[in-house]
């Protein structure tokens, strides 16, 4: 069996290996390019996100005689409990 490698000039296969060497050089920086762009648009996401302000309101309701109810401004109803000294009558009127 004849060594195929043999066959071949050595000025071509420096050549080839050039050119893989700027291959592998190019696709390393475009890795490198790529994992970094990543990481900025997280960034710039997460500045963008964190310009918004998240507060909670809250408000206190006092229904000492009755039932109080709460509408918020983001049409959110909050019921409150029943407090009236009345009991229902209800059943009774029918």
């Amino acid at each position: 069996m004849r060594d195929d490698m043999a066959m071949i000039p050595y000025i071509v296969y420096e050549s080839s290996e050039a050119k893989a060497e700027r291959t592998v050089r190019r696709l390393v920086i475009a890795l490198v390019l790529a994992v970094a762009m990543l990481f900025a648009s997280n960034a710039l996401w997460l500045h963008a996100w964190m310009q918004y302000d998240y507060a909670d309101d809250s408000v206190e309701i006092d229904a000492g005689s009755g039932t109080a109810n709460y509408i918020g401004e983001d049409g959110d109803i909050t019921n409150g409990e029943d407090n009236s000294a009345q009991e229902n009558t209800d059943k009774e009127k029918r």
